[in-house]
């Protein structure tokens, strides 16, 4: 999928119309059927299936909210056939209406920011719910997953339950990541996808248990390992291109500690400073190939991306507490104001340390910064529209599309430090972790 690009000053950009908020529509039949229509080939193809638990305590036309994990991009059609029996409303990202905001809004999509503050999409989800009587799906991880296990949760969703009082239900998909994993840039595998749609909780429920309560069982919810649960079922991945740009996610080397040099290519992940070398097997595992790799300190032998991309995660953290972490890369800048375009407006430099970021560029014309505490995540995506990896920064003014030039090796890097430099910053203040 693409986006629609303009080239601009940003001078003029600033001059631009900003995007003006309206009211959710209920999709009708039309809409409903054209979707189910077009997203049932695909599902067919993986041969989709799925099973129920507990649905039977939904009434036919009670309005939910619909809690889905965030894989690939079927996840969208596939909540579209699980619930094509009953209108509803999706919270989609903003740029996802560029070029195409009449037609999002009449199959009943709903802007919002990824992690920017916005008080309205709460007004937009009850005006869905209780005056057009449409449930609302929500991926509350906002993201997809990098490595196959879960993203934060914002720590008010107990708070936003408690404020819908509705049914709540929960699905998760099994297989999406294998076959469309972020990092391989839309290549996709021959892999069956299947889910499971649990009813979570009641109105009931969610009303006699306190938001913490409702954050666990959350968390619960939202916990799992793509990787493992490949493993274990024996899900084979034979496609030669499985590792392709597998070191979006894996940065770091294992072995040796060095950061910048890790290619992943056809079915193996290497190391170009001390040359060890690994194979991602059909099954999802990391095995070492030559002497060097089978050498990494017995702590570093990760079997699993999962485990792997943790380790990364705890060494980011000390870089943080010892003060040496720092991102500073040139970059290309694109700026979305409106749903009419994104904006190109030239290059920059993007900087991130234990103050935040600060973006400047644009012959001195643009100066942004943003504080460690703004959010507990980053919107930053590989491939992003196919333009290339991306990290997002701004405000409900203005959002800023930074693509790096080293892009591969900081999108991970960088969203693992904003979570964990929030943590660092707000200690008092939980984010429910996967």
């Amino acid at each position: 999928m693409k986006i629609r690009v303009r080239d601009a000053s940003f001078q003029d950009v600033l001059s631009a119309p900003v995007m003006e908020h309206r009211d959710p529509v209920r999709p009708n039949r039309f809409f409903r059927t054209l979707l189910k229509n077009v997203c049932g080939p695909e599902l067919k193809t993986v041969g989709f299936t799925w099973e129920q638990e507990g649905m039977e305590r939904l009434k036919q036309d009670e309005p939910c909210l619909i809690l889905m994990n965030h894989s690939s991009f079927i996840d969208l059609k596939i909540a579209e056939i699980i619930f094509a029996d009953r209108p509803l409303n999706i919270i989609c990202t903003s740029d996802g209406f560029v070029g195409k905001d009449w037609l999002m809004r009449q199959i009943g999509c709903v802007p919002t920011q990824k992690f920017v503050g916005d008080v309205t999409l709460i007004r937009d989800m009850q005006y869905a719910l209780q005056t057009l009587k449409s449930s609302v799906l929500m991926f509350p991880e906002a993201s997809y997953s990098f490595d196959g296990s879960a993203t934060p949760l914002p720590e008010s969703l107990g708070k936003l339950l408690k404020i819908l009082k509705v049914p709540v239900i929960h699905v998760r998909t099994y297989g999406a990541f294998q076959r469309d994993p972020l990092y391989n840039n839309l290549q996709l595998r021959d892999v069956k996808v299947s889910a499971k749609v649990r009813y979570l909780l009641s109105p009931e429920e969610i009303q006699g248990r306190s938001r913490e309560d409702i954050n666990e069982i959350l968390r619960e919810a939202f916990t799992f390992d793509h990787w493992r649960w490949q493993k274990e079922n024996g899900i084979r991945v034979s496609e030669p291109f499985r590792a392709d740009h597998l070191n979006r996610v894996l940065y770091k080397c294992a072995c040796c500690g060095a950061e910048g040099h890790m290619t992943g290519k056809g079915t193996q992940l290497s190391c170009g400073a001390c040359g060890a070398v690994w194979e991602l097997t059909e099954y999802g595992e990391l095995a070492p190939v030559n002497p060097q790799a089978q050498e990494t300190p017995a702590e570093r032998s990760f079997s699993f991306v999962t485990d792997w991309y943790r380790w990364e995660r705890a060494c980011v953290h000390s870089e943080l507490e010892n003060g040496t972490y720092r991102l500073d890369e040139e970059v290309e800048i694109c700026v979305m104001k409106n749903t009419e375009c994104i904006y190109r407006v030239g290059k920059g430099r993007l900087v991130h340390d234990l103050n935040g970021f600060h973006l400047t560029g644009c012959d001195g014309a643009l100066d942004y910064t943003q504080k460690p505490l703004a959010c507990y995540s980053l919107y930053s995506d590989y491939y992003w529209y196919e333009l290339g990896d991306m990290i997002c920064i701004g405000n409900k003014e203005m959002l800023y599309y930074c693509f790096p030039e080293n892009g591969e090796n900081v999108a991970a890097r960088t969203r693992l430090a904003v979570e964990e430099l929030y943590r660092m910053k707000k200690p008092a203040r939980r984010i429910i972790a996967g």
